[in-house]
């Protein structure tokens, strides 16, 4: 039976720390000491990493480190407060990190600061930004970055068979490294189909179970699920209502009158709800749907 898998932030930073911190700052003098306890109260995560640093020039320092599986609008918000919770805790200055790993919406805008203006006060706190996916996939194999391998697929140019085989092959000359494959594999199934990565991988769904990244992408994929499922019952809710109101009004409908009533959205079908209220007969409900 396989072990339990700890591939959390924690674990991955924990892996090449110093390669680390010094990729997230773009210094190559500053140093990882330890990894610090980053429990405050009601922040506790298992992807929030606190990392003691220093430096020749800054001295003693935190880097905060946020793995995101998906960038969130409420994102901006929790890196004001980490900040200020750590730099409390610690009495030291903090360089705040997020590190988001897949793409959000298209509608979604990536912010790299939190900003508020209420009553003449302002506030603003910045922190580095890192999307992975923007991120070239050379610099894991150039700086030695081995908390990314698991992440090579989906980086800028890692979605080649050859590229995964590699990072694969780093991952196994490491003993300490093998628990880190299946997550490689999972990601790789974004951009790879699913039996090109079979013959690839080591496919483990047992011990990936076990990894907080895989159950955040199951509760989002439920919660997507839960969502698409609340949209469609209003929708076909709200199709039986126009059509029961429309049967009342104006008579019987042709069928191919109801295929076009049942393909409109939800918007256009609460609009024909409010407009079959004037309908005077068939005509009325043709010339709405032409028009619509």
């Amino acid at each position: 039976m396989p072990k339990p898998a700890d591939i959390g932030g924690k674990r991955l930073i924990s892996l090449a720390p110093d390669a680390w911190v010094q990729w997230v700052t773009q210094s190559s003098e500053v140093t990882a000491r330890e990894i610090l306890n980053s429990e405050f109260q009601w922040v506790s995560r298992q992807n929030d990493v606190l990392v003691k640093a220093v430096s020749p020039q800054q001295g003693e320092f935190l880097i905060l480190n946020e793995l995101q599986l998906r960038y969130t609008s409420k994102m901006p918000r929790r890196m004001r407060a980490y900040t200020a919770l750590a730099e409390e805790k610690y009495d030291l200055p903090t360089y705040p990190v997020l590190v988001n790993i897949l793409p959000p919406a298209s509608t979604i805008r990536v912010n790299d600061r939190f900003e508020s203006d209420f009553l003449g006060l302002q506030s603003r706190q910045d922190y580095r930004l890192i999307n992975l996916w923007e991120v070239d996939v050379s610099i894991v194999f150039d700086q030695s970055i081995s908390t990314l391998l698991p992440f090579v697929p989906i980086l800028q140019g890692g979605g080649e068979p050859e590229v995964v085989q590699r990072a694969v092959q780093l991952l196994r000359l490491d003993d300490s490294l093998s628990e880190l494959e299946p997550l490689l594999g999972f990601f790789a199934s974004f951009v790879l189909d699913t039996e090109l990565v079979s013959q690839i991988l080591r496919w483990d769904m047992t011990v990936l179970r076990e990894s907080p990244w895989y159950q955040e992408i199951r509760q989002e994929s439920l919660q997507e699920g839960e969502q698409t499922g609340i949209v469609k019952g209003k929708l076909e809710g709200e199709q039986a209502l126009v059509l029961r109101q429309l049967t009342r009004r104006i008579g019987s409908l042709a069928p191919e009158v109801r295929s076009q009533v049942q393909a409109l959205s939800l918007v256009q079908l609460e609009s024909l709800g409010e407009a079959l209220l004037d309908f005077a007969g068939a005509r009325d409900l043709v010339r709405w749907l032409r028009e619509n």
